[in-house]
C-alpha cells in the first residue's frame, strides 16, 4: 500500500473515531445537575441537515438521508486549502455504516463558491472497503453557501455548509478492482473553524 493511501486511511480512521462529537464548543463545567444532559444526535441541531447522492457502478445506490438519521462533521482541510465535510449514514445493527467525505478546495470560512474542485471518499465502515477519487479534478461542487450558526464570537465558529455538485470520473478502491461514480450529490452539513486552525 502506498504511503499516500496509508496516510489517507489513517486520517479517515481518526475522523471515523471522532464522529461521535458534534464539533460544537463545550462550555466550562457548571454546578452538578440532577437532570440528565440532552442527547445529541443527528447532523444539525436545527434539523435541516441532509445528504442526497446517486451512486452507480460496483454499487447502485440512491442516498436520501435526513438530518435525524445521519451524523456530520467538518472543518478546514488539514492544509488549509478548503473545507472537509463528512456524513455518516444510519448505522446497521452489525456495526456497518457508510460514510462520505467531501474535500472541497478553493473555499474559505464564511465564503460562497462556485465550480470548486472536490475530492470524494466513500467509506464502508465495518467492511474494510473504501472508494476514493484520488484527485480534485474528478468531482466539482457547482454551488456552495455557508450560513453562520451557533453562538457569535469566541474562538470556535460554526457554519452550515450547503453544497451541490457532481463527479465526472469514478472513485475506485485502493487496488482499483472496483469503481463507483457519484453522478450527483447535494448536502447540508456543518463545519467548525477554530482560531488555532
Amino acid at each position: 500500500m502506498s504511503r499516500h493511501c496509508s496516510a489517507l486511511l489513517g486520517s479517515l480512521a481518526l475522523m471515523a473515531l471522532s464522529s461521535g462529537s458534534t464539533g460544537a464548543g463545550t462550555a466550562a463545567p457548571g454546578p452538578a445537575s440532577t437532570s440528565p444532559a440532552p442527547a445529541t444526535h443527528g447532523c444539525l441541531p436545527t434539523g435541516n441537515g441532509y445528504l442526497r447522492a446517486r451512486i452507480r457502478g460496483a454499487l447502485d445506490l440512491d442516498i436520501d438521508w435526513g438530518n435525524a438519521e445521519i451524523e456530520c462533521e467538518g472543518g478546514p482541510r488539514p492544509d488549509g486549502s478548503g473545507v472537509r465535510v463528512s456524513f455518516a449514514g444510519p448505522p446497521h445493527g452489525d456495526g456497518r455504516r457508510m460514510r462520505l467525505v467531501f474535500g472541497v478546495g478553493s473555499v474559505h470560512e464564511g465564503r460562497a463558491g462556485h465550480d470548486l474542485p472536490t475530492n470524494l471518499t466513500v467509506i464502508f465502515e465495518g467492511e474494510e472497503r473504501l472508494f476514493a477519487t484520488r484527485g480534485a479534478d474528478h468531482c466539482t461542487v457547482d454551488d456552495l453557501r455557508q450560513e453562520r450558526v451557533g453562538a457569535l464570537g469566541g474562538p470556535k465558529r460554526s457554519w452550515r455548509i450547503i453544497a451541490r455538485g457532481f463527479c465526472i470520473a469514478p472513485a475506485s478502491t485502493l487496488n482499483s478492482d472496483a469503481r463507483i461514480l457519484v453522478s450527483r450529490f447535494d448536502f447540508a452539513g456543518h463545519a467548525v473553524f477554530d482560531d488555532q486552525d
